[in-house]
């Protein structure tokens, strides 16, 4: 599938319609999701009726923007009005939102048009997508491998162009991970410069949204077209929002990039460092000034975010008991037994897990001990940042220390799993925008990704970068195995 731009021209010169780009990829979609499960739901009329519209605007000899008429994926945790919404749990299997998230609300306004629903890790809780209530999204390189998560379902949409663009949610990796993993561009906005209102909520002051793009070009204008306040979310910014595609400019002369030298030794696999250093080699090449930074606080973001984040979603997740919407046992003597039952029933054994684990670090006696001392930390982590920033323009590491690694290899061992969050954490406890772009392969033929730190609101230099080492490779032109 074409990218945006490309599409636009097509669109715009009458060469293709709406209607006929929406009905490819909808056929796409049919072919492909036997095998990838990477959408919960389809919505082929919602599509074909929006397509249509952009097909009227154009033949009334009308403007339109360059999203319109574009196909795209949104992560099954964002509400839309009258569409089914379930974030891959069973206590929302049959949930349809009364009003509309202001994200997806501003896409429609754009013209884009919505095909599906993707697949994630329930509520955003895992790392692979394993975690959701009705199937396990497979990896578009390796169909035994999975996507990352937990929006595996929209990278691996992108990834294997079911849809030209994708939205996520990224509460401590869950857009840059499953990019990595899935050889595509996966961008973790400053925090609250995307609107959070209508994403259901797994830990608020962590939680955002993002583009998943097959190009830097791609998510950059998508970006573009969510990001700005709104008055509807309390934690959104009023800053404003530039035109990112501005800021692709193949050219990154004299720009400081410093690499995290925490993300480096122990626990690195081999082939992961090897791309890494050859990428930081290019941005080298392209006249970048290189210097080692040093974040001495970095390893201690995985506890410190497994204390926060389940605190957060124990708060989160109190609303659904079955009385006011979503699903309610029917096998209840008392109130509190339907309580009990509901959750029982209706929440999966990461989400209990998560739950217990924030029920505890919040209860009376342990407030101080964990909640609190996180809290701290997480203050100690931002200034590691700050102090960085002060010396460099962007900082580098790699996404993941591995490549996809097989489904149901970690389901068993949580801490494992926890693990390939280690690089992206922190970036979200300290507020600041990442984005991963592919870099390289593995022996095996996996992709391994690029992860890019900026400081707050620096979208444009991340993009700035990204783009300038996009240009100068061809890793984003390279097919996934289940499209060859």
């Amino acid at each position: 599938m074409a990218s945006i731009r490309e599409l636009h021209q097509q669109l715009v010169s009458k060469e293709r319609s709406a209607v006929e780009i929406t009905q490819e990829a909808l056929q796409h979609i049919a072919a492909l999701e036997p095998k990838l499960h990477s959408f919960l739901s389809v919505t082929a009329d919602t599509a074909l009726a929006q397509a249509q519209a952009v097909d009227a605007k154009i033949a009334a000899g009308e403007e339109i923007g360059v999203l319109a008429g574009i196909p795209i994926g949104i992560k099954d945790n964002m509400c839309t009005k009258g569409i089914r919404t379930t974030c891959a749990s069973k206590i929302l299997e049959n949930f349809v939102p009364p009003y509309e998230s202001t994200v997806t609300q501003k896409l429609a306004d754009a013209g884009t048009v919505m095909v599906g629903k993707t697949n994630l890790d329930e509520f955003a809780m895992g790392s692979s997508t394993e975690n959701s209530a009705f199937q396990v999204t497979a990896n578009p390189w390796d169909l035994e491998r999975v996507p990352g998560g937990s929006s595996g379902g929209s990278a691996a949409a992108v990834a294997a162009q079911e849809c030209v663009v994708a939205l996520g949610s990224d509460t401590g990796g869950s857009i840059r991970q499953p990019a990595s993993f899935c050889g595509v561009v996966g961008m973790k906005p400053t925090y609250g410069l995307v609107s959070r209102y209508g994403l259901v909520a797994f830990a608020s002051s962590l939680d955002q949204i993002g583009p998943f793009g097959r190009t830097v070009e791609d998510a950059a204008i998508l970006l573009g077209a969510i990001a700005g306040y709104d008055p509807k979310d309390s934690t959104s910014l009023k800053a404003e929002v530039p035109d990112y595609t501005q800021a692709l400019k193949p050219d990154v002369k004299n720009l400081r990039i410093g690499i995290i030298k925490e993300t480096f030794g122990e626990g690195l696999d081999p082939a992961v460092e090897q791309a890494i250093t050859k990428a930081i080699e290019q941005l080298r090449d392209l006249g970048a000034e290189i210097q080692e930074i040093s974040c001495p606080r970095f390893r201690y973001g995985l506890p410190t975010y497994y204390i926060i984040a389940p605190s957060e979603a124990s708060a989160n997740l109190a609303r659904y008991d079955g009385v006011k919407y979503g699903f309610r046992t029917t096998d209840a003597e008392n109130l509190l037994s339907m309580y009990n039952r509901t959750r029982a029933a209706g929440f999966g054994t990461e989400v209990k897990r998560r739950i217990m684990v924030g029920t505890y670090t919040l209860s009376a006696g342990y407030y101080d001990a964990y909640y609190l001392k996180a809290q701290k930390v997480r203050t100690l982590i931002k200034q590691d940042f700050e102090k960085a920033f002060a010396n460099v323009d962007i900082l580098v590491s790699p996404t993941v220390p591995t490549t996809a690694f097989k489904a149901g290899e970690k389901t068993d061992d949580p801490l494992s799993m926890y693990l390939t969050d280690l690089m992206t954490i922190t970036v979200n406890l300290a507020g600041l925008p990442g984005i991963s772009i592919p870099c390289g392969f593995d022996d095996k033929g996996l992709p391994i990704g690029l992860q890019l730190i900026g400081n707050v609101l620096r979208e444009d230099l991340l993009f700035q970068v990204a783009y300038a080492y996009e240009q100068a490779t061809e890793w984003h032109k390279h097919t996934p195995k289940l499209l060859i």
